[in-house]
C-alpha cells in the first residue's frame, strides 16, 4: 500500500515536556500535534508505547498489546492536593527510578479515588473495557501481579507453579491478588480512555499516527509467560536460543537483542493466529504501521543463548510472505512500512513488493560505507518509500555531522573524512544549517513520505540523541522544553511542505480509511480529568 504525499516528525510521547518528570498523554501531547497542524505535517511517528521493563526501552516492553502506565497524564481521578507533594524533576531528561516510583503512587491514589467515588456510568465502562480486552487483559494483569508479588524478578524466577502456568496456583493467585489485578486493568483503562481522546484530536487535524511494531517481544513479557509455547524456552522458562544481528553499522561486533525467538511452526499451526490479533491491536492504536527489523521475517540472525556478542550466529528461514498473507486476509490491506534496513536480500524485497509494502531509507547512511548505501540517495529513490533524515537508532544530524569515532564503531577518522566530503558535494552545502539542508532535501525528493526527529528540526546535537544501539542503559531519556518549539520552525516547515506538495489540507478519503484496518473509534474530546 502506497501513503500519499506527504511529511512527518519522528517524536517519542515520553519526550514531550511536563511537569512529571516523563511526558505523557496530557496537554502537551495535544499541544504538539496543534504544533505538527500549523507545520503543516500530517504525521506523527512514535515508538512503540507498552510498558517498558529493563533499560526503559521501548522495544523490551512488559506486553505486546498493553500500554505504558507512565504515558498516563495524571488529571484523571486526581486533585491538585493529590499531587501537590510531586518532586522536582530533570527538564530535559528523564529519570525513570524517581518518576516511576512517583507516577506509580499517584496511579495507585487514583485507582482509590476511582473506586470511592466513580459513577455507576464510569465503572460500566470500566467493567465494559475488562471485558472486551480480556483476550489480553487478563493475562497481562496477572502476570504484572505476580511480577509484583516476586519483587521484579524475571517470571522463570518465580515459585514454579506460577512459572509454569498451573491452574491451580493461578486461580488461587486470582483471588489472592485480586485487588492487584483490577488496579493493572484500570491502569490499561486509563491509558486507552487517554489515546483515543489524543487519537481523535489528531484526526480532526488531519494528522495521522504512525506507530512501531517491533519482531520480536521480551522475555519477561505476558506474551512470553501466557504462550510459552510459541518461543524456544527450556523446561524452565529460560529462552534457548535468542535474537540479534550481525556486525553492522551500529557495532562491530553486532547487537544482541536477547529477545527469545519464535517456533514459527507452532504459530503456522495456529493459523498464525497470535500475529493476526496482535496485528489487529496495533491498528486500533495507529493508522499507520512501521514494522521493525522486517528482514527478519524472512530470515533471522539466530544467537545460542549464552553468548556475549551476536558474531556467532546464524541465519534462519523464517515465515515469510505466508505470514503477511494470512494478516492480511484477516484484516485487509496492511498500511505498513517494511523497515528494510541492514543486509537485505532479494528474498526480503520480495516480500516487500508483493504487498506492496514501502520500504525506508536513512540520509543519513547515503554517503558513507553502508552497503545500502546508493539507494539511500535521493535521485534513486521511488516514490513508494519512507525517508528520513535519521531515525531513533542514529545520532541526531548535527551530532552525526560533528562526531568522531566511538568505542566499538566501525567508522574510521578516513571513513569520516570521506563521508563529509560527499555529503558537501552531493547536497552542495553553503550557508543553510546541516539539519535543515537534510531537512529540505527529503522534502524536494520524490519518496511519498519523510520523516524527521524533532531533534533534527530543532537542531540539537548529540546530548538529544535518544538512543545508542548495543547499550542497555542511558537511552530514552531525552526531552525538550516546551518553549523549545515556537513558531518559527512551523512557519519553515510548512513553507517547505507547501512548495514540495506535501501539505495536507483535508481528511483521508472513505477509501484511505477503508484501508485501515480495524480503526477504533475516535473520542471527540481532550482528556482533561
Amino acid at each position: 500500500m502506497s501513503f500519499p504525499r506527504s511529511s512527518g516528525i519522528l517524536l517519542h510521547p515520553t519526550s514531550l515536556p511536563g511537569r512529571w518528570g516523563v511526558g505523557d498523554l496530557g496537554t502537551a501531547a495535544f499541544e504538539f500535534a496543534e504544533f505538527l497542524s500549523s507545520a503543516g505535517q500530517s504525521i506523527w511517528q512514535v515508538l512503540p508505547l507498552g510498558p517498558t521493563g529493563y533499560g526503559d526501552s521501548p522495544y523490551q516492553c512488559f506486553s505486546a498489546f498493553a500500554g505504558n502506565p507512565l504515558l498516563l497524564s495524571l488529571h484523571c481521578w486526581l486533585s491538585e492536593q493529590d499531587l501537590k507533594q510531586a518532586p522536582r524533576f530533570p527538564d530535559e531528561r528523564v529519570d525513570y527510578e524517581s518518576v516511576s516510583d512517583f507516577k506509580l503512587r499517584m496511579l495507585h491514589r487514583a485507582h482509590q479515588n476511582f473506586l470511592r467515588s466513580a459513577s455507576a456510568e464510569d465503572k460500566a465502562k470500566f467493567e465494559e473495557f475488562r471485558q472486551r480486552e480480556q483476550h489480553w487483559l487478563a493475562d497481562y494483569s496477572l502476570f504484572r501481579s505476580l511480577k509484583n508479588k516476586f519483587g521484579g524478578v524475571a517470571w522463570p524466577k518465580w515459585d514454579r507453579q506460577f512459572a509454569l502456568r498451573e491452574p491451580t496456583a493461578l486461580r488461587n493467585a486470582r483471588r489472592e491478588l485480586a485487588e492487584d489485578i483490577q488496579r493493572e486493568e484500570f491502569f490499561q483503562f486509563l491509558f486507552f480512555y487517554q489515546w483515543r481522546a489524543l487519537k481523535g484530536d489528531c484526526e480532526e487535524k488531519h494528522i495521522r499516527i504512525m506507530g512501531d511494531l517491533p519482531i520480536y517481544v521480551a522475555h519477561d513479557s505476558a506474551d512470553v509467560w501466557s504462550h510459552p509455547e510459541y518461543f524456544h524456552l527450556d523446561n524452565h522458562g529460560n529462552p534457548i536460543r535468542i535474537a540479534g544481528v550481525p556486525p553492522d553499522y551500529f557495532s562491530a561486533t553486532g547487537q544482541l537483542w536477547g529477545n527469545p525467538l519464535y517456533r514459527w511452526d507452532r504459530m503456522k499451526a495456529d493459523g498464525y493466529s497470535w500475529w493476526i490479533e496482535r496485528f489487529r491491536a496495533s491498528f486500533r492504536l495507529f493508522d499507520m504501521l512501521r514494522v521493525d527489523h522486517f528482514r527478519g521475517f524472512q530470515a533471522y540472525w539466530e544467537v545460542p543463548a549464552g553468548e556475549k556478542t551476536a558474531q556467532n550466529g546464524r541465519w534462519v528461514k523464517g515465515p515469510g510472505e505466508e505470514l503477511f498473507a494470512a494478516i492480511e486476509s484477516e484484516l485487509g490491506p496492511l498500511p505498513i512500512l517494511a523497515e528494510n534496513l541492514g543486509v537485505i536480500t532479494p528474498e526480503v524485497e520480495a516480500i516487500r513488493d508483493r504487498f506492496g509494502f514501502p520500504g525506508m531509507a536513512i540520509l543519513q547512511f547515503a554517503f558513507g560505507n553502508d552497503p545500502q548505501g546508493p539507494s539511500f540517495r535521493p535521485h534513486n529513490y521511488p516514490r513508494n518509500l519512507v525517508a528520513y533524515t535519521g531515525t531513533h537508532d542514529n545520532d541526531t544530524v548535527v551530532g552525526w555531522w560533528t562526531s568522531k569515532p566511538g568505542e566499538g564503531s566501525i567508522r574510521t577518522d578516513e571513513d569520516i573524512r570521506k563521508e563529509r566530503a560527499a555529503t558537501k558535494a552531493y547536497l552542495d552545502l553553503n550557508e543553510e544549517q546541516i539539519n535543515w539542508k537534510f531537512i529540505r532535501t527529503l522534502m524536494a525528493s520524490v519518496a511519498d513520505t519523510v520523516i524527521f526527529p524533532l531533534q533534527d528540526v530543532l537542531g540539537a546535537g548529540s546530548e538529544a540523541r535518544i538512543n545508542v544501539p548495543g547499550t542497555a542503559t542511558g537511552n530514552w531519556r531525552w526531552r525538550f522544553r516546551g518553549e523549545a518549539l515556537d513558531g518559527r520552525f512551523a512557519g519553515r516547515l510548512r513553507e517547505m511542505a507547501s512548495l514540495y506538495d506535501r501539505l495536507t489540507l483535508r481528511k483521508c478519503s472513505s477509501a484511505e480509511s477503508a484501508n485501515a484496518p480495524n480503526q477504533a473509534s475516535s473520542a471527540k474530546s481532550r482528556n482533561s480529568g
